[in-house]
């Protein structure tokens, strides 16, 4: 039996080479760390995260991100089932200790007997003799390995930058000023309605605080960096600043659903704060990606009410983030068009976002196990969360404009629905009716799938 070839274990890798394994072949995971480091990797783990601890809402009812939880639970991903164990309290979110969560990823893939793991770099395109391959080495994919993919697909590489958000030690927050609960109360799938700490500003701080993040000194790109984009959802506080003294409280700093119990003061902006490890020492600054240089850093985000004596257990900072242009280079099976052999998976194919990622990765797993097994992979329903992701980064979404892209329900093919009197209905009502459409489609398509094998 041929053997997989799996390049990267972020995510997407972790899960592919799970999925394969599971049905039944053999894997060979190639891990560049630790022998060659990256910009934003602090360990050696397999599946770590490097930017937000958050996976996002936990909500298969009504949002887009939860729907695809739980299409990746019923199909037995190690992500999630990991990702569960490991999760913090997080308002209706499900974030994880990210120590613990890549540990335990690193342990089961070791672990696996079809698993095997090598710790090397793959510095240029895999050789001839491997048959079946997914490249998944996600944003950070090495130099070498990056002008390879650019000379095989014919494209100029498309990138931008992602910012990470810093971490604070909970013990150095002042809780006379701050104080614990999540927007309107709402409670997730570890947490009690009070999972995020709250900092308030009046207006005067608000005003002051907006003024220093445009004056702050930021950190200098390279020439060849300049022109590059950055991905809407990791936007620097910085920038959206610069798009006006309001935006950021109408963003990350938005003040709705939360009372302060310290003042009957109504809080014009609120920094919200999200538990970063089970122990619940660490809290790491919601929406807070930045790229101001260090010292500045800690200065300007002390003056926030709290965090006066913060103490930073990691301060925010950029990497670079590389993508393909899939709906251009990349068949409907993931696989790029001028040499079959090779997959690609995870955010290298145009997906944003940790489940979004480790989504593509399972199918790519799934795909390529079906292709050494003989077995014929149906593509997932588009009206799954699935179908409709695979659908957009392979020809759903404009090759000319092709940009990075969370799931979202306006990834779904459209559908009527209509109340009692015949009225059609919208928001969260429609998004009920397209998750209850979705969940019954995969079921149908898992039945098939078994049927098949």
């Amino acid at each position: 039996m041929k053997t997989i070839h799996i390049i990267g274990g972020g995510l997407a890798g972790s899960e592919a080479a799970w999925q394969a394994a599971e049905m039944g072949v053999q894997i060979i995971l190639h891990e560049m760390r630790p022998d060659v480091k990256t910009n934003a990797h602090k360990t050696e783990g397999l599946a770590e995260l490097v930017c937000s601890n958050s996976f996002r809402s936990d909500d298969a009812e009504y949002n887009a991100v939860g729907l695809l939880h739980e299409e990746m639970r019923r199909c037995q991903s190690l992500i999630m089932r990991e990702g569960d164990k490991a999760a913090v309290p997080a308002g209706g979110a499900l974030a994880v200790d990210r120590d613990i969560f890549s540990q335990n990823v690193t342990a089961s893939l070791e672990s696996h007997p079809n698993i095997t793991i090598e710790r090397s770099e793959v510095s240029g395109l895999p050789p001839e003799e491997w048959e079946n391959v997914i490249i998944a080495t996600g944003p950070l994919t090495s130099e070498p390995l990056a002008k390879a993919i650019q000379e095989a697909t014919g494209e100029d590489a498309l990138a931008f930058f992602d910012a990470i958000a810093p971490i604070i030690h909970k013990d150095s927050i002042d809780f006379d000023k701050a104080w614990f609960q999540s927007r309107y109360d709402k409670a997730g799938p570890a947490g009690t309605g009070s999972d995020y700490i709250n900092c308030p500003m009046n207006e005067e701080q608000y005003q002051t605080f907006i003024s220093d993040l445009v004056n702050s000194p930021k950190t200098e790109f390279k020439e060849w960096e300049k022109d590059t984009p950055y991905f809407e959802g990791c936007m620097p506080i910085e920038i959206m600043a610069e798009r006006g003294p309001e935006t950021l409280r109408f963003g990350p700093m938005k003040p709705v659903g939360l009372t302060n119990p310290h003042s009957e003061e109504k809080p014009y902006a609120v920094v919200q704060l999200r538990q970063d490890n089970a122990l619940g020492t660490l809290y790491n600054m919601v929406g807070f990606q930045t790229k101001m240089k260090y010292g500045e850093q800690a200065r300007v985000l002390k003056t926030i009410p709290g965090l006066e004596n913060a103490e930073f257990a990691r301060l925010g900072g950029l990497h670079r983030n590389t993508f393909i242009n899939s709906p251009k280079v990349l068949n409907n099976r993931l696989q790029l068009k001028s040499m079959p052999r090779i997959r690609f998976a995870g955010q290298i194919t145009g997906c944003e976002g940790y489940i979004e990622s480790a989504s593509v990765g399972l199918m790519a797993g799934r795909m390529a196990a079906s292709e050494v097994l003989g077995i014929e992979f149906g593509l997932p329903p588009e009206t799954t969360a699935f179908g409709a992701l695979l659908s957009h980064i392979t020809g759903g979404a404009d090759a000319k404009t092709f940009q990075p892209m969370n799931i979202n329900f306006g990834l779904f093919p459209t559908m009527d629905v209509r109340n009692e009197r015949g009225k059609r209905v919208k928001g969260k009502e429609r998004k009920k009716a397209m998750s209850d459409r979705a969940l019954n489609d995969l079921t149908t398509w898992l039945d098939d799938m078994k049927k098949a094998a």
